[in-house]
């Protein structure tokens, strides 16, 4: 068990291909971990208590009782962060290490200065981060990405309800992964049945893949934020609903989708730039698609706007993540082509984010 201070530099990410669409069994995306981070700080003190720096809340109580940690706090904000410190507890208990009252403070930069959040997944890195902390401070070796991965991903389902864990994903393992969902609804049903957490963790997850992959030196990213933020979970549900009014339309999204980002994985490892675009294009048409036909507004005149110019540049854009806002990403071929599209992108209101790929995923700083 550690004494000391310790604080967790953790990764936000950002979506690059397959979304909504890795919801379903088996279907993959592709999605990175970026250079913003939540930093969470962990040290022994003689009271419980948590500071949430960017929403103010200083020093609030919290206790561990009946397997959860109660947050004394009407903020409905703390929800996250009181799930991660649960599971995180628990695994702790059930494993027979013990643990002893501690100062939990987390500040995150996944937003601007005003609060404004552009799409980096900020409660999953935020989730990542406390359960990593806690887990460094009383474990007594070094957690494995695998274990953080599988208990944030728990937290993180049971709180939010749906979504892939494809942004804990990447906040846990860093770099660009090839990504398939374990299936919020089924992670959840068995959480609800299963007494401990880590039987949990050490069971077979039927669903889920991870697997690292390598972007081209010769291919540059660009990633613009529209100004407008999006909630993620209500695109989700409107999506998910027109599985339910039309499935005729829905599957012929997943097909679209999977032909999309199967084009843009076989484009990154053959280093095929014509490839790699080819898959970005496709698959921003099948998310546009599926908008329309759910009635809701995935890409947004400024995500079009952004995608646009990537291919007047001679690239590829799409919408990152959910879409109905937030962030969108480019794939350029040449550094020229890449300052032409920011520089144009600036012109029409579109703010280029300096995001570049984080190699890791959470770290202890020295």
């Amino acid at each position: 068990m550690s004494t000391s201070i310790l604080t967790i530099k953790t990764p936000g990410k950002l979506n690059i291909a397959g979304e909504f669409a890795v919801l379903e069994p088996y279907k993959k995306m592709a999605t990175m971990a970026v250079d913003r981070f939540v930093y969470t700080t962990i040290l022994s003190n003689n009271k419980c208590l948590l500071s949430l720096d960017n929403f103010d809340l200083l020093n609030v109580e919290w206790t561990f009782t009946k397997q959860n940690v109660h947050i004394m706090s009407e903020d409905k904000r703390v929800s996250f962060v009181e799930s991660a410190m649960s599971i995180a507890i628990r695994y702790l208990e059930e494993n027979k290490f013990s643990w002893s009252p501690f100062k939990l403070s987390v500040n995150s930069e996944l937003a601007d200065k005003s609060g404004v959040k552009y799409g980096l997944g900020s409660s999953a890195a935020v989730s990542v981060s406390v359960i990593t902390a806690i887990l460094h401070k009383f474990l007594q070796k070094k957690p494995d990405p695998s274990l953080i991965f599988r208990l944030a991903a728990i937290s993180h389902a049971k709180t939010q309800g749906n979504g892939s864990g494809a942004d804990v994903a990447a906040s846990s393992f860093g770099g660009v992964i090839e990504y398939s969902s374990f299936q919020a609804y089924w992670l959840n049903e068995v959480y609800q049945s299963t007494d401990q957490v880590i039987e949990l963790v050490k069971r077979d997850w039927p669903f889920l893949s991870i697997r690292p992959i390598q972007i081209p030196d010769h291919v540059y990213i660009c990633i613009g934020w529209t100004g407008k933020p999006a909630s993620t979970p209500k695109l989700v549900d409107k999506v998910l609903q027109l599985k339910q009014d039309n499935p005729t339309k829905f599957a012929h999204f997943l097909t679209e989708s999977e032909q999309a980002v199967e084009k843009f994985m076989n484009g990154m490892q053959a280093s095929d730039i014509p490839l790699i675009l080819e898959g970005i294009k496709q698959n921003r048409m099948a998310l546009r698609t599926v908008g329309q036909n759910a009635n809701v507004e995935i890409e947004t005149p400024s995500l079009s706007k952004l995608c646009d110019l990537a291919e007047l540049h001679g690239g590829a854009g799409k919408p990152s993540g959910a879409g109905g806002g937030d962030s969108g990403i480019a794939f350029m071929p040449s550094e020229s082509s890449a300052k032409a599209l920011m520089k144009a992108w600036e012109q029409e209101g579109i703010k280029p984010l300096d995001l570049k790929i984080s190699t890791s995923g959470s770290i202890i700083l020295e």
